[in-house]
């Protein structure tokens, strides 16, 4: 428990339980709506953000914030012309966040900054961050809360919540704003790279166990939990990235849980 001693750790852990819990609130709609390719899209124009912002000397954090949102909407706004077929518009999204991540990078001078936000550092979250991530990350507990009945008919039956006389467009638009921002708020623990696995690989283990909609809720925030904190205990010891140790980790929890699907 030494490692509690210093101040970097101490907000590493604060920030990666916040993350913990919101990346599979997030993931629950998205796994069941089958849209988990929307993480990815997200996470590269995040990363878009992040290169744009060094490069511009602003905050990396909220460039990445914008620019994910932007993303949203330009993924609402492709939605609209392709109504039938969805996924078109994430990779649109997805590309150009690849692109523009990839001309920027290159003309950003630090790139120790630049690659702490691909794969996550614990190292370098300042306090203002810090404070930063834990109130968009509430900001994102409680809306989610505050939408649990729309996002649960919504998930299941989109038309059949439209006929009952629930906003969707409204619902689904709100829904990938929090996406966007999650993804972006976590960039610098995780790493854009690997948090669209960590939003889905423990929802996919709570829907091996759960039998409830709710349930699944409650285990798959429990099994984001304990990979983070097993993940950021790995990290600091060995000194390798806590992002990719985090996704390790679910991954191999993943594994072990499939023999016992059918029991």
């Amino acid at each position: 428990m030494e490692i509690f001693t210093y101040a970097f750790i101490r907000r590493a852990f604060a920030v990666g339980l916040f993350i913990s819990i919101i990346t599979p609130l997030i993931g629950n709609t998205i796994v069941l709506k089958r849209l988990s390719s929307i993480g990815d899209a997200l996470s590269h124009a995040s990363l878009a953000g992040v290169a744009i912002g060094l490069f511009a000397s602003v905050n990396p954090i909220g460039s990445a914030v914008a620019f994910a949102c932007l993303a949203a909407l330009a993924i609402e706004f492709f939605r609209r012309f392709f109504p039938n077929y969805s996924e078109i518009s994430t990779a649109v999204v997805l590309s150009i966040g690849v692109g523009l991540a990839a001309v920027f990078s290159s003309l950003v001078k630090n790139t120790a900054s630049f690659n702490s936000f691909l794969f996550g550092s614990i190292v370098a979250i300042t306090p203002g961050e810090t404070a930063a991530v834990i109130v968009l990350s509430a900001a994102v507990i409680v809306i989610t809360l505050l939408l649990y009945r729309e996002l649960f008919y919504i998930a299941f039956d989109e038309e059949g919540a439209a006929l009952s006389g629930v906003p969707v467009k409204g619902i689904n638009f709100a829904f990938t704003l929090l996406t966007a921002v999650a993804v972006s708020v976590s960039a610098r623990t995780v790493g854009a790279l690997v948090i669209s696995s960590l939003m889905v690989i423990p929802v996919a283990c709570a829907l091996l166990v759960s039998k409830s909609y709710r349930q699944n809720i409650i285990l798959s925030v429990v099994f984001a939990v304990c990979f983070t904190l097993i993940g950021l205990f790995i990290s600091c010891f060995w000194d390798i990235a806590p992002g990719g140790t985090i996704v390790l980790c679910a991954a191999a929890f993943l594994l072990v849980l499939l023999p016992f699907r059918k029991k």
